[in-house]
């Protein structure tokens, strides 16, 4: 059932732009999929019932549970990786 929907896209609200679902179930995080896969997907087919089918309960809390960074606090570790990266060079 994982292939079935690879190819499906739609504009990701946190990267701006368009983003196939094959890369939604990948990059949330840990391996993990996106936190939002139920909120962005549910318009293009039954993501309640994927999510059910492919993933144990342990992991589905996991997907769900887990908040992601506000985007000022990435931006700021971004900024610290950067500021870090110069003083070493």
């Amino acid at each position: 059932m994982e292939q079935n929907h690879d190819h499906l896209e739609r504009r990701c609200p946190r990267l701006g732009g368009l983003i196939p679902f094959g890369y939604c179930r990948k990059h949330g995080g840990d391996g993990l999929p996106c936190g939002k896969l139920l909120d962005c997907w549910w318009e293009y087919f039954d993501i309640q019932a994927y999510v059910d089918d492919v993933y144990p309960e342990e992991v589905i809390d996991k997907i769900f549970a887990a908040k992601p960074k506000p985007k000022i606090t990435s931006l700021i570790d971004l900024i610290e990786a950067a500021r870090k990266r110069t003083e070493t060079s």
